[in-house]
């Protein structure tokens, strides 16, 4: 059989070479030639193959709803993230840094499908088969539907699946497996994108959910192009600090469910145990009597997850002062210190600024703003904010207080957790009034009235 032809196509403009360029000769970018294999149309360069069942358009209001049975995951915090289960024909790519606990949440879960949805096929790219038992032995996970097999050749891998036929097969990682036809080693570009494109293609017709380890780039993205991406139905990344307790598994893309849920799962010495009560855990250590720190409650998707934020200032040792974050963003950080500057009058041009989001999670919304500005205020004044107060509230460029989405259900969670009093925006006209749930409420218009109200 003659071996199939490749070319460099420019992921930017499309041009071809037959050998590789650094720069692109058509539109001059750089690094953008990637490895692809040709493809030839039999009968010739200008033949066109016979249309044979060519579909035809039907009308939206045709069509009926196709009802798929999802495949339930016996771990709920990943079955949380999936959107309920997976989807037959799926494909579902995994990233995260090194050691941060991919292989192993995905060998538990896989190994808890077993019992449930069929023989279950573990391709182990990276580690032998003897490796994967010891790490099963030390989880303490058993199956007898669990196959591993060791290898890199995707051809060889996809035919010992169809062998096999299990119900969902894992390729962990789809950087180490390769193609014969493409010259350039595992984990190129081309290779990972050929590799993601045939397992797609094995996997779709035959309705077999595919579970894809990928690692990530200093970026923090997957490794290989943002095709890859978009080739598959679901990206999920496994963040956190690897020396750290908790880890958040997050969507950034879900065909069949939604973006906003995350996971929290907690690394021990038996793997990744799921955390129902993300609250309770994260404020577990909390003292609550050191000033610079307060409460946020923050949504992920349905869930309010109440963190603390603490922020320490100290006088700069040098012309420019540094603004930092841990788990916020540097620039939302900054917009909040030139607000409290000019809004509230803290002099805070001369000093360092360090704001950390306690146990991992990192904070995107808005709704954060107001714990954030409590916790520099507390911290610059030297004075501690009520422990059982919590703060919600998006702060304005002109220091108003701007009201949240689901406000009730944050409520609801602070109550919850045995905090008595709330600093909210005003809401139509209200200054302040008790909840059901027991809550006080502590209406403020600006960031400088809720720095009276919670700091002095």
């Amino acid at each position: 059989m003659a071996k199939a032809k490749t070319t460099f196509v420019c992921q930017q403009c499309g041009a071809s070479s037959p050998a590789y360029l650094g720069r692109c000769p058509s539109c001059g970018s750089w690094n953008s030639m990637v490895e692809t294999i040709e493809e030839r149309r039999p009968g010739g360069m200008g033949a066109r193959p016979r249309a044979i069942g060519r579909s035809q358009p039907q009308s939206l209001n045709a069509l009926g709803a196709a009802q798929t049975e999802r495949i339930g995951v016996p771990i709920q915090e990943l079955d949380r993230v999936l959107g309920g289960g997976l989807v037959p024909g799926s494909l579902v790519l995994i990233g995260g840094d090194p050691g941060i606990g991919k292989s192993t949440l995905v060998l538990q879960a896989t190994a808890a499908l077993a019992h449930t949805a069929g023989p279950v096929l573990y391709v182990s790219a990276e580690e032998s088969a003897q490796q994967v038992k010891l790490r099963a032995d030390r989880l303490g996970l058993t199956g007898d539907d669990l196959w591993v097999l060791s290898e890199t050749n995707l051809a060889e891998v996809l035919d010992a699946a169809d062998e096999q036929r299990p119900g969902l097969l894992i390729v962990d990682s789809i950087q180490t497996v390769y193609v014969e036809e493409i010259t350039s080693a595992a984990g190129s570009v081309g290779q990972v994108r050929e590799c993601t494109a045939r397992v797609m293609q094995w996997a779709k017709p035959r309705n077999v959910p595919v579970l894809l380890i990928g690692h990530v780039t200093k970026e923090g993205t997957i490794a290989g192009p943002r095709v890859l991406e978009h080739m598959v139905d679901a990206v999920l990344y496994l963040e956190g600090d690897r020396y750290g307790q908790y880890r958040i598994l997050r969507a950034v893309k879900n065909r069949f469910g939604s973006t906003d849920e995350v996971g929290v799962f907690e690394m021990a010495d038996v793997g990744l145990r799921e955390v129902r009560n993300p609250s309770e855990a994260f404020l577990e250590e909390r003292s609550g009597t050191a000033a610079g720190s307060t409460v946020a409650v923050t949504m992920e998707g349905t869930r309010p997850i109440l963190v603390e934020v603490q922020a320490l200032t100290t006088s700069t040792s040098f012309g420019l002062p540094r603004r930092s974050g841990n788990g916020l963003d540097n620039s939302r950080l900054q917009l909040l210190v030139a607000v409290l500057q000019k809004r509230v009058g803290l002099p805070l041009g001369g000093q360092d600024i360090y704001a950390n989001v306690v146990g991992g999670l990192r904070i995107a919304e808005p709704a954060a703003d107001l714990a954030v500005a409590l916790a520099v205020a507390s911290s610059y004044r030297d004075r501690q904010v009520d422990p059982r107060t919590v703060a919600v509230g998006e702060i304005g460029l002109s220091g108003e207080l701007r009201s949240v989405n689901q406000l009730e259900r944050r409520l609801n969670e602070a109550s919850r957790l045995g905090f008595t009093r709330v600093v909210v925006p005003p809401t139509r006209g209200r200054r302040g009034h008790a909840t059901e749930t027991g809550l006080e409420l502590v209406r403020v218009a600006t960031v400088a009235e809720a720095i009276q109200v919670a700091v002095g």
